[in-house]
Order: C-alpha cells, then sequence, then structure tokens
C-alpha cells in the first residue's frame, strides 16, 4: 500500500516536471517569435537604405522611428508573415528603432568622408545654354515666313477688294453718276412714290430734305447731313449766296412740317419738290467748274 502511494506521488512529480518543461520551452519559444526583429544592415552609410524586418503575429506591430529615419516603403511578406519596412537616414549618427513596447534595434549611420586633399571643392557650376540646331532654327524661321505671309495676303486682300471683287463677280457696280445726276434722280423717285398723296407727309419732307442735304456734301463737301438748317444756309451763304435762298425756303417748309406739324396746301408740297430740283440745277452749274478738273485726273488715275 506505502508502494503505491510513493510510486503515484513520483508519477506526479515527472509528470508536472515534463508538462513545466513544455509550456516553458513553447513560451520561450514564441517569446523568441514575437521579438525576432532584424535589420538587413545595420551599419549603413549617409543616403544608404536597408530593410527592417519585423514578424507578425496576431496585428501588424507598431514601428516609432526617431525623425532622422525615414520609412521609404513598406509592405507584408505573406510567405513568411513579416512586416517589411525600407528605412534610409541622411543624418549620421546612432539612431534607435522602436519595434512595438518591448523590443528595438540600432541602426548607425555613418558620414560620407572626403579626402579635401585630393578632391577640389568647387561652387555650383552656372548654367550651361546649348546651342540651337539647325532644325530649331528652321523651324522659327517657316513660322517667321509663314506669319508674314499672312501678313502680306491680308493686306493684299484689303487694298484690292474692289478689284477682286470684279474679277470674282461680286462687287457692286461702281455708281459714275454726277451728284446733281444722283439728286435729281431720288428727287423723280421721290414725286413718284406718291408720299404726300398718301398722307405720309413728314416721310415726303423728311426724305425731300435729305436728298438735298446729300447732294450738297457730294457737290460741295459741307456736312450738311450733321448741320441743321439754319446751319446748312449760313454755310452756303458765303460762296453760293446766290442759290441759297431757295435752300432757305425748301428747309423752312421742311421744318414746320417735321417739328410745327404743320399742313401745307398741295401746291406747296410740289412747289418744294421743284425748288429742290431748280436748287441741285443751279448749285451744280456753280460746282461743276471745280469739280471736272478734279474728275479728269480721278479718270486719267
Amino acid at each position: 500500500m506505502s508502494d503505491n502511494i510513493i510510486r503515484s506521488k513520483s508519477w506526479n512529480v515527472k509528470t508536472l516536471i515534463i508538462i513545466g518543461v513544455f509550456f516553458t520551452f513553447h513560451f520561450s519559444f514564441f517569446t523568441s517569435a514575437r521579438g525576432q526583429a532584424s535589420l538587413g544592415a545595420d551599419t549603413i552609410a549617409l543616403g544608404d537604405q536597408t530593410v527592417l524586418t519585423v514578424p507578425v503575429v496576431d496585428s501588424l506591430p507598431r514601428l516609432l522611428l526617431p525623425p532622422q529615419v525615414v520609412a521609404l516603403e513598406q509592405n507584408v511578406d505573406t510567405a513568411t508573415r513579416s512586416l517589411l519596412t525600407t528605412v534610409t537616414s541622411f543624418e549620421p549618427g546612432e539612431w534607435v528603432l522602436h519595434i512595438g513596447n518591448d523590443d528595438s534595434l540600432l541602426l548607425v549611420v555613418t558620414d560620407v568622408e572626403v579626402d579635401t586633399t585630393t578632391t577640389e571643392i568647387r561652387d555650383i557650376a552656372p548654367i550651361q545654354r546649348i546651342p540651337y540646331t539647325f532644325w530649331e532654327i528652321f523651324r522659327w524661321v517657316l513660322l517667321a515666313l509663314a506669319v508674314a505671309a499672312v501678313a502680306f495676303g491680308v493686306w493684299w486682300v484689303l487694298t484690292h477688294r474692289q478689284k477682286l471683287q470684279q474679277v470674282l463677280g461680286t462687287a457692286e457696280p461702281v455708281d459714275t453718276r454726277t451728284p446733281e445726276e444722283r439728286a435729281l434722280q431720288a428727287l423723280e423717285t421721290l414725286r413718284n412714290s406718291h408720299l404726300w398723296q398718301n398722307g405720309k407727309v413728314k416721310e415726303y419732307h423728311t426724305e425731300l430734305t435729305d436728298i438735298v442735304r446729300r447732294f450738297i456734301e457730294e457737290a460741295t463737301g459741307v456736312r450738311a447731313t450733321e448741320m441743321t438748317s439754319d446751319e446748312t444756309v449760313e454755310a452756303l451763304g458765303g460762296q453760293w449766296s446766290a442759290v441759297s435762298g431757295q435752300l432757305k425756303s425748301i428747309f423752312a417748309t421742311a421744318d414746320l412740317v417735321k417739328f410745327a406739324k404743320s399742313e401745307p396746301l398741295p401746291h406747296e408740297h410740289e412747289a418744294s419738290l421743284s425748288r429742290s430740283v431748280e436748287f441741285v440745277k443751279a448749285m451744280w452749274q456753280e460746282v461743276k467748274p471745280q469739280k471736272e478738273p478734279a474728275d479728269e485726273e480721278a479718270a486719267k488715275a
């Protein structure tokens, strides 16, 4: 009985020892697996790169890098269940990389040594201008020639527009009539329109005075279309005083109709048109000797 009890106690102790060794080994392996972080190279030159490898157990580990260390790229290797982070530094020194709360690695960054005895330190070279190639110059020459050709074409069309229209058959026929002929024909057209007979008294006298004003402007150069009646009569009173009296009578009747709403008698409408015809003929006889030399020179040109 006592032997059985001793054997039982001995078996229990062995079992506890085996279980304790198993858990101790498993815990140490699990702890080492969690903390197995490494650097591809723990010492690098200024600006070089190295890879920080951290195993992933349950979740991605938290990395805390000093401001002197820069993480360039980060990805997870599913084959080895590791977080790979490419790091570099541009400041020499010893920098501690913290992984999680308990683990850390030391990264040593060495400066680049420059032998000033054999290497001459110089300033930054100035900007150098690359000479233009033939095709680059030729391209600008072609562009300049094209712009000049377009400008010349626009100038030629504007200066020869009338001739060009005549060649193409789109030009309006040139009016070769004298100012007297144009005015007399316009007055005859007005007579045949029967405006005042149809009750359009104001339109009739307005058109009548417009014809006379255009004639004065074309024949003498006096800007009658931009003047009042009194200004027009005064402008013609000096050199052409002999015919200005007829003009004054024409304008007086028209102004009464247009501004005072006067109703002239039927014979007064015909009288105004007849006076206009007489004025145009008499005025042209005064102006014609001055116009003929200019017309001859224009015809020769």
